[in-house]
């Protein structure tokens, strides 16, 4: 069983190293730093709600977080110092803010340097509109002068005093509030002070107070806004995780009780009942998947720490985004090994414990032609599954093809495991004539065993299908996404030039300064931005969290061009939107529709065009001035001006040429594609373990067959001849399975999701995964057969 406690230990620890994920995406605040001093942090609502209807089902509320910080009243403040325990009330602003020399850093009021605590190191408080206090690392001196740019040019600002803490830049409070853009307004009103959580709600209604953990959420979005993609993510990925597990560790477990049959029949002939075989089956099963169990749990918390590090450091996770580790997700690990253990070995017991002692002994000797007829029908369920979700994915596009290509792989391959022996058989027919063109005599005992044994050699092709099928989509879907977002951008870019920034972004002035040089006949203010809008998906509305763009008009439609497919994107004005064909469903042009910008603020534009290239440009476009971003990402330029001067004035700005849009979209998705990487290294690691023990396993056990060859003439080339040509026949069947498994699911994905007539297969990729599980395969069967025919080894 030492084969099966390797299965069952790897399996425990890729379950359990999703259960990190998981734990730490329900548990994951953003660290309190600049509130730390506060008691409780006065907020508008991090999420958006609503009431969607479902088919066949009550309503529900479904909700998603917003981005940004929304607005709340400054007036509010004296509500909340009119409850008991309240010493002072804190308007905090933030804002973006870069030096002369390209630094990054938030813009506060003074007053918010109490709250970190951040204690004032050397001069005094910023008092005047042009003075203020960083950081101490900033390099600057008391009583120098800086030039700091936030929401216009860069402007020179006296340095009054340096303070303790991150980077910042503290400024004094009307200043602030200027340069934040929301006079009247704050991001949010700290409490100092002890008073109760719930007299501060009954003073502000419809605000959000947060106390505790809460508090490092209400100063760093990103975190609580990822927060429901991971949980999703984590979730996904173990739900896959105990499907590969039960595929890779249910077939190790019937290989290893059809190789153990003569010992199984044998306690038949002697007066064992169904009930103690069965028993004697499970017993030794878990007796192997307790140890690798709580081994596997243990080690799983190091595995799901180090997939935590490689996702923060890739920056698929944002900063502040720690990891939890608790005891929950190792005994989940155990858990699940254990139950995989007891389900597989039971359901493989279930025929040699329940057939006749003279059949038994029969059958230990020569193996059933014939599959049961629940394993055929439950095969052919799964088959026709695939093959529904294969339909709907070619039928439908957007979130819901995703969805229905995600479950396409693991029901294609499960019916692959159900119907493996039929499968084998049918390779073994075709590849056997092969095998026979190579060597006559060994290709005919291949041919022979890969048919005849076909239980054998479908329990043997299922891993091999599984790992190509599952790395192939895993990673030729992210790089299909790549190309199709790449391709649509590149076409879809009018621009001659481009001003970027290398910093946060471009002040708002910046746009009209170019539009003002002689020879720019168009430019165009891009932010980008995110949307929640309740997405038709199946029949059925969700709540979807959506990328778009602000766009200044007029001017969009000569500087960008997302295929229009109905309407016009020149009608963008005010009070209007475009949306991609991917969410255009149940949507009619010129009709209102609900968005949810990314403060949480609602509002209802009347559509004016339909676009095809929503990878591209997002799903959302929205005139500039509905977007709360107080930076532009770049300014998309028509015409061949000079505009080095323009930029000159604004710090990290510079010109580029429009193929520059393109670089810096293609490194953002190769760090979103690292995950792909990631999980399937993880998996496909896990997968290739269970395919080499299984191999080993079905190799090894055939000592007896290889010992009667040697005794009536076979040489020991010839054996290991035939074992090499019943390789090539089992993994050729398995590869060209799961080749097709991940052909068509990638066929299915690039028509549903991303538009494109073809996937985006890299041949290098393609072949190293091929070779990589083919030469592991091989290895796998060649060394012990090499032992078990070593001379001096009996039969």
């Amino acid at each position: 069983m030492r084969g099966v406690f390797a299965a069952l230990l790897f399996a425990a620890v890729l379950v359990g190293a999703c259960g990190v994920l998981l734990e730490s995406a329900l548990r994951a605040h953003a660290p309190v730093e600049r509130y730390g001093a506060a008691s409780a942090v006065v907020t508008a609502p991090h999420r958006v709600q609503e009431r969607v209807e479902r088919l066949g089902s009550p309503p529900e509320v479904q909700s998603r977080p917003v981005t940004e910080p929304g607005r709340v009243p400054v007036a509010l403040a004296e509500r909340l110092r009119g409850v008991p325990g309240v010493r002072a009330v804190v308007a905090d602003v933030s804002f973006p803010v870069v030096s002369d020399a390209g630094r990054a850093m938030r813009g506060h009021g003074w007053e918010s340097a109490a709250l970190g605590p951040f204690p004032l190191r050397q001069g005094r408080a910023p008092r005047a509109p042009g003075e203020v206090a960083l950081d101490a690392a900033s390099g600057a001196r008391v009583g120098g002068t800086v030039r700091l740019q936030a929401a216009g040019a860069p402007r020179p600002f006296r340095v009054t005093g340096l303070v303790a803490g991150p980077p910042a830049a503290y400024f004094a409070s009307a200043t602030a509030g200027a340069l934040g853009g929301r006079p009247g307004h704050a991001d949010a009103l700290a409490v100092l002070g002890d008073a109760d959580a719930g007299a501060l709600r009954r003073a502000v209604p419809g605000m959000r107070v947060a106390t505790g953990a809460d508090r490092g959420d209400a100063e760093n979005l990103a975190v609580a806004a990822a927060r429901p993609d991971m949980i999703e993510l984590s979730a996904s990925l173990g739900g896959v995780a105990v499907m590969i597990a039960l595929l890779v560790v249910g077939g190790l477990v019937a290989l290893s009780v059809r190789e153990r049959a003569r010992e199984l029949a044998l306690l038949r002939a002697v007066g064992a009942t169904p009930g103690q075989v069965r028993g004697r089956i499970v017993r030794q099963a878990l007796a192997a998947a307790v140890p690798a169990g709580i081994a596997g749990g243990a080690l799983s918390l190091a595995a799901g720490a180090g997939l935590h590090a490689v996702m923060a450091s890739a920056h698929v996770l944002p900063d502040g985004y720690r990891l939890s580790l608790s005891v929950l997700p190792a005994l989940s690990a155990f858990l699940v090994t254990v139950v995989a253990a007891a389900v597989t070995s039971l359901l493989a017991s279930l025929r040699a414990a329940r057939i006749r002692p003279a059949q038994a002994l029969g059958e230990a000797e020569l193996e059933p032609a014939a599959l049961p007829r629940w394993r055929v029908v439950t095969g052919v369920v799964f088959l026709v599954l695939g093959l529904n979700s294969l339909g709907l994915s070619f039928a439908v596009s957007g979130q819901a093809a995703a969805a229905s290509v995600s479950g396409l792989v693991i029901t294609l391959v499960a019916a692959t495991a159900l119907l493996g022996p039929l499968v084998a058989r049918r390779g073994g027919r075709v590849l056997g004539r092969l095998a026979r063109a190579l060597s006559p005599v060994p290709g005919r005992l291949a041919q022979h065993n890969a048919t005849a044994a076909a239980l054998r050699a479908g329990s043997m092709l299922t891993p091999v299908a599984l790992a190509v099928a599952f790395a192939g989509t895993q990673l030729f879907a992210s790089s299909t996404v790549a190309r199709a977002t790449g391709a649509e951008a590149a076409a879809g870019n009018r621009a001659d030039q481009v001003l970027v920034s290398a910093g946060p972004g471009l002040p708002p002035e910046a746009a009209a300064a170019v539009r003002a040089v002689p020879g720019v006949t168009a430019a165009t203010a891009v932010a980008r931005t995110t949307v929640v809008m309740a997405v038709r998906e199946l029949g059925e509305r969700r709540l979807r969290s959506l990328h778009g763009q602000g766009v200044t008009p007029g001017d969009a439609a000569r500087t960008l061009d997302p295929k229009v497919s109905r309407g016009r994107l020149g009608d963008l004005a005010d009070g209007t939107v475009a949306l991609s064909e991917n969410v255009a469903g149940g949507v009619r042009l010129g009709s209102p529709v609900t968005l949810w910008l990314a403060d949480g603020t609602r509002i209802r534009p009347r559509v004016v065009a339909f676009y095809e290239r929503g990878l591209g440009f997002g799903d959302v476009l929205l005139p500039r001035s509905a977007v709360t971003a107080p930076l532009d990402d770049h300014v998309l330029v028509k015409g061949d001006a000079d505009l080095r001067p323009v930029a000159a004035r604004y710090a990290g700005a510079r010109v580029a040429g429009p193929e520059a849009l393109g670089v810096r979209l293609a490194g953002e998705l190769r760090m979103q594609n690292l995950l792909s990487w990631v999980v399937v290294a993880a998996i496909l690691g896990f997968v290739v373990i269970g395919l080499v023990t299984t191999l080993a396993l079905a190799t090894g056990a055939r000592r007896r067959e290889f010992g009667l060859l040697r005794d009536i003439g076979a040489t020991r080339r010839q054996v290991l001849t035939m074992v090499r040509l019943e390789a090539l026949v089992v993994l050729g069947t398995g590869l060209a399975v799961g080749t097709l498994i991940a052909a068509v699911t990638l066929l299915a994905f690039a028509a549903g999701v991303t538009g494109l007539p073809l996937p985006a297969v890299s041949p290098g990729t393609a072949l190293a995964v091929l070779a990589f599980v083919a030469v592991s395969g091989t290895a796998a069967m060649m060394l012990p057969a090499r032992r078990a025919t070593a001379p001096g080894t009996g039969s």
